[in-house]
């Protein structure tokens, strides 16, 4: 059987501000149904790929396809068949959120009585069936973030692409996101995002990249990067001279985080039992690497503006 296309394919995909390499020369593939995440720092090129791929942004270089065509050729084609979830807030608020839907729905030509369906359905999809005739300024922030992704999914996309879906949300309002997004997934659609959230990229991602400085540095399935970037589990306990000195004396490599010494070992009990028995510290914690790890090993911890 002949293979299904992927959704995104880019290949030395390239977007230069001036002279500066925002996204340089990287590769990735997309695939129908699945939840594919772009990680990395303030600046890696996240946002400018995302930008590419919505048809916003014009590429500099190599190629790219969007649902089997390219966006510098066919941008109305593919924005029919995308939604969009910015990072910011850009709901319109001179109306109320059914209001913002059944409008919206206009710009993709749905007659209006198949619209205003539409808008009661994803009100109800994510919960604001009792503030739908609420003016926007009224709606709280996690009310907004779930009436942009009901306005995003107005049009029935084949692809969804988020930015920073759950910023500055509470837990409860992440978590129901989340499990808006995974019905979304199960319904078939492909989903892409970018998030800061570590743990939110582990709970949703089937494969996902870790970007900076424009490249791509890994890909592939969240756990599988984890057990692929960090050996063994993690022992930590506090940073002082005193740590450091026993570490050195017992040849065990470690990494300072802050306030924080970080020791990557496959035997976590020897390590733990030699900072107990001749380190003179209070509390030693073991745990299991995350994704976290993986990024701040490959993106270090350095602060970026």
């Amino acid at each position: 059987m002949p293979s299904v296309p992927a959704v995104i394919e880019a290949d030395a995909l390239t977007k230069y501000f001036g002279s500066f390499p925002a996204v340089d020369h990287i590769c990735f593939a997309v695939e129908e149904g699945e939840v594919f995440g772009f990680l990395g720092p303030n600046g890696a090129g996240k946002t400018t790929t995302m930008r590419m791929c919505e048809c916003v942004s014009p590429r500099s270089g190599g190629i790219l396809k969007v649902l089997g065509r390219d966006p510098a050729h066919h941008a109305r084609a593919i924005k029919r068949e995308v939604g969009v979830v910015p990072q910011e807030t850009n709901l319109d608020p001179e109306f109320t959120a059914r209001e913002n839907l059944v409008i919206y729905s206009r710009y993709f030509d749905i007659p209006r009585r198949e619209g205003e369906s539409r808008a009661e359905e994803l009100i109800k999809f994510v919960e604001l069936t009792e503030r739908a005739d609420t003016p926007i300024e009224q709606l709280s922030g996690g009310m907004k973030r779930r009436l942009i992704l009901a306005r995003a999914l107005v049009n029935e996309p084949r692809l969804l692409i988020l930015d920073e879906p759950t910023i500055g949300l509470d837990p409860q309002a992440r978590h129901l996101i989340w499990d808006r997004l995974r019905s979304i997934r199960a319904e078939g659609r492909t989903i892409v995002l970018t998030t800061h959230y570590l743990d939110e990229a582990a709970r949703l991602c089937d494969r996902l990249v870790i970007m900076d400085h424009g490249k791509i540095l890994v890909e592939g399935e969240p756990e599988s990067l984890v057990q692929k970037e960090i050996t063994g589990e993690i022992v930590e306990t506090e940073h002082t001279p005193a740590v450091e000195a026993c570490l050195n004396s017992h040849g065990i490599p470690f990494e300072v985080a802050g306030e924080v010494v970080q020791v990557q070992t496959k035997d976590p009990a020897a390590v733990t039992g030699a900072l107990l028995a001749s380190c003179s510290i209070g509390r030693v914690i073991t745990r299991r690497a995350t994704l976290e790890d993986v990024f701040l090993k490959l993106t270090g911890r350095r602060l970026r503006e």
